[in-house]
C-alpha cells in the first residue's frame, strides 16, 4: 500500500524510465514537469511540437539539449503524433501541452492512431492527508459531468484497474451519496446500490464496494456506530466514487485548500495513462501526477 507521494515516486524509479510524450510540447509548463520527471529518473521524454519554439525552452526549463524533439508545428496534429508514438510504446504516457483540451481529446479517441479501448474516459485522484498513513482515491471529479448508472459502472472499474495496478488488490470503495437510504427522488442513491450489487455478483473488478454511504461513514467507525450501521470499510476506504463532477471538483479543491492534502490526477481508459497537467498545479503535484501515471502505466492500469 502506498502511503506517500515520496513512495510513488520511489517506486516509479524503481520500474524503470517510461517514455514521456508531450504533445504540443512549447509549453514551459509541460516542459517544466517534463523536467521535474526527468530529474527524478521517472521517464524519458520525446517532445512533439514546434521545434524551434521547443528548443529554445529547453535551456529555460534546464532540460537536456538532447532531449529527443519530433517536429509537427500545428498543435492538433502534434497531440495526434504524440499519440501514434503512445501507441508504439508499451509503458508510455500521453501529457498534454500547448493544444486545446478537446482537440487534445479528440486525438486520444481517434478512430485509426488513438488510444481507444472502448472505455469511457475518466478522471483519477489521488490524495496525501498531512500526516495520513495512506493515499486515497477519488473518482471522477475531473471528466464526465453528471453520470448515468452505465457510465458509473465504466468509470468504477478505470480506477480499479488502475488501483489493482498500484498494488491494491481487494480496494474498499465507497459510492458516496448525502446518506445511506436508497431513495428513489434522490437517484444517487439508487446508482449506488446497483454499483455495490454489480460487485457482489462479480460483474466489477475485485474490490469490496459499499453504497450509498456518506462521507462521515465512509470516514469514521464512531459514526458508523453512530447512525447503528455495519460497514466492511468504514475509516478503510481507498476510493471515493463521488455522484458527479461537481461534488468531485468541491471535495477535492476543499482538501487542497483547507485541509493541505497533496494530489496527483490522471486520466484512465485510455490505452496508456494520460496526464493533462494544469497552469494550476504545483510543481508538486505535475510531478506527483507524472510518477502516479508512471506506476499506473508499469502495473498495466492504463489497459
Amino acid at each position: 500500500m502506498l502511503r506517500h507521494f515520496t513512495e510513488v515516486i520511489e517506486r516509479a524509479k524503481r520500474n524503470g524510465p517510461v517514455r514521456l510524450v508531450v504533445a504540443a510540447a512549447q509549453d514551459e509548463e509541460a516542459l517544466r514537469a517534463v523536467k521535474a520527471a526527468h530529474d527524478a529518473g521517472l521517464a524519458e521524454a520525446v517532445l512533439v511540437g514546434d521545434s524551434a519554439q521547443i528548443a529554445a525552452l529547453l535551456p529555460v526549463v534546464g532540460l537536456p539539449g538532447e532531449t529527443k524533439i519530433v517536429h509537427e508545428p500545428e498543435p492538433g496534429q502534434a497531440a495526434l503524433t504524440a499519440v501514434s508514438i503512445v501507441r508504439e510504446t508499451e509503458s508510455g504516457i500521453l501529457v498534454k501541452g500547448l493544444v486545446n483540451s478537446s482537440d487534445f481529446l479528440r486525438a486520444v479517441l481517434n478512430s485509426e492512431r488513438g488510444l481507444r479501448t472502448g472505455r469511457l474516459l475518466s478522471h483519477f485522484a489521488a490524495f496525501e492527508e498531512p500526516g495520513g498513513d495512506k493515499l486515497t482515491y477519488h473518482t471522477d471529479g475531473g471528466m464526465n459531468i453528471a453520470p448515468d448508472l452505465a457510465e458509473k459502472k465504466e468509470i468504477l472499474i478505470n480506477a480499479l484497474l488502475a488501483l489493482h495496478a498500484l498494488g491494491i488488490a481487494k480496494p474498499n470503495v465507497a459510492v458516496l451519496a448525502a446518506n445511506e437510504v436508497v431513495n428513489p427522488k434522490m437517484p444517487v442513491t439508487v446508482d449506488a446500490q446497483a454499483l455495490m450489487e454489480m460487485s457482489r455478483r462479480g460483474e466489477l473488478p475485485e474490490a469490496v464496494v459499499e453504497g450509498p454511504i456518506a462521507m462521515d461513514v465512509a470516514l469514521s467507525p464512531a459514526a458508523a456506530a453512530h447512525k447503528n450501521l455495519s460497514s466492511q470499510i468504514t475509516g478503510q476506504v481507498d476510493l471515493f466514487l463521488v455522484p458527479d463532477i461537481s461534488a468531485g471538483n468541491i471535495l477535492g479543491k476543499s482538501l487542497i485548500h483547507y485541509g493541505k492534502f497533496k494530489s496527483a490526477g490522471v486520466i484512465l481508459g485510455a490505452t496508456h495513462p494520460v496526464v493533462m497537467v494544469s497552469r494550476a498545479d504545483t510543481a508538486e503535484a505535475k510531478l506527483n501526477s507524472i510518477a502516479l501515471a508512471c506506476c499506473i502505466a508499469s502495473g498495466k492500469g492504463g489497459n
